[in-house]
């Protein structure tokens, strides 16, 4: 009796199960699996692959050892099993923010059925904290070329209103208030938010704290194209560069 033989009449033995009922589950004849375990048939080589993927078990070990019943009984009964084990170690699924959900987040963003009707997006972060994906829909956060464009996804994380003032200046962030959803950089002055774009043209947006719905730390992001990576020394200059320009045009 080959090692195979012996092994799917242990595997039978350890599941309690028929020869006419394992044979059922890979389509085979109970005379064929009789033959198998017998020694007097070799089996092709995708019902081997068939047994060994069902039960999980390792095909050499299917075919080059017999197995003993410690190990079959580690080994999953069957793929439902399997999948449920998988569950558990399902990704964060996050809520994400699309062109076409845009308008409506604003008034509904507080709307528990509304929120689990957005499409959404598995990673492995954090599952006891809050996160959002936010579609970009503008270049408003783009510089000299650089940055974000329309369709690049970011994901952040929820910041409490309290916490909001302790946030660094310059922090990508996704604000909401009363009646825009904006996507900018964050500079804190007294007790209000400014919301700045990245690109030169546009002008800031000013909040009072106490107007922000909600706000979201940028901690992710999905580029619909590979992006280009400023030198760190050239980027901080650009940052410095477009700060004079804007204190000049403010004092001039």
């Amino acid at each position: 009796m080959s090692f195979f033989g012996k092994n799917i009449k242990k595997i039978r033995s350890v599941k309690s199960l028929s020869q006419q009922a394992f044979a059922e589950l890979f389509d085979l004849k109970r005379g064929t699996l009789g033959a198998y375990e017998e020694g007097r048939s070799e089996p092709k080589i995708d019902t081997i692959i068939k047994i060994a993927n069902y039960f999980s078990i390792e095909i050499d070990k299917l075919l080059t050892g017999e197995l003993t019943v410690n190990e079959l009984l580690k080994f999953k009964g069957d793929l439902t099993t399997y999948a449920q084990d998988l569950k558990r170690e399902q990704f964060a699924s996050i809520p994400c923010i699309t062109e076409s959900t845009s308008s409506e987040y604003i008034s509904l963003y507080d709307k528990t059925n509304f929120i689990k009707e957005l499409p959404t997006i598995q990673l492995p972060v954090n599952p006891s904290k809050e996160f959002r994906g936010y579609t970009v829909l503008n270049l408003e956060m783009t510089n000299h070329d650089q940055g974000f464009y329309p369709k690049d996804i970011v994901i952040g994380e929820k910041v409490p209103s309290d916490v909001i003032k302790k946030l660094n200046n310059g922090t990508l962030v996704v604000a909401l208030t009363d009646a825009k959803l904006i996507f900018r950089r964050l500079y804190i002055t007294k007790n209000s938010v400014v919301l700045r774009a990245d690109h030169k043209n546009i002008d800031d947006d000013e909040y009072p704290i106490s107007e922000i719905k909600e706000m979201w730390r940028v901690r992710y992001v999905f580029c619909k194209r590979i992006p280009e990576f400023a030198d760190g020394m050239e980027g901080k200059l650009q940052m410095i560069e477009q700060e004079l320009l804007r204190m000049k045009e403010k004092l001039g």
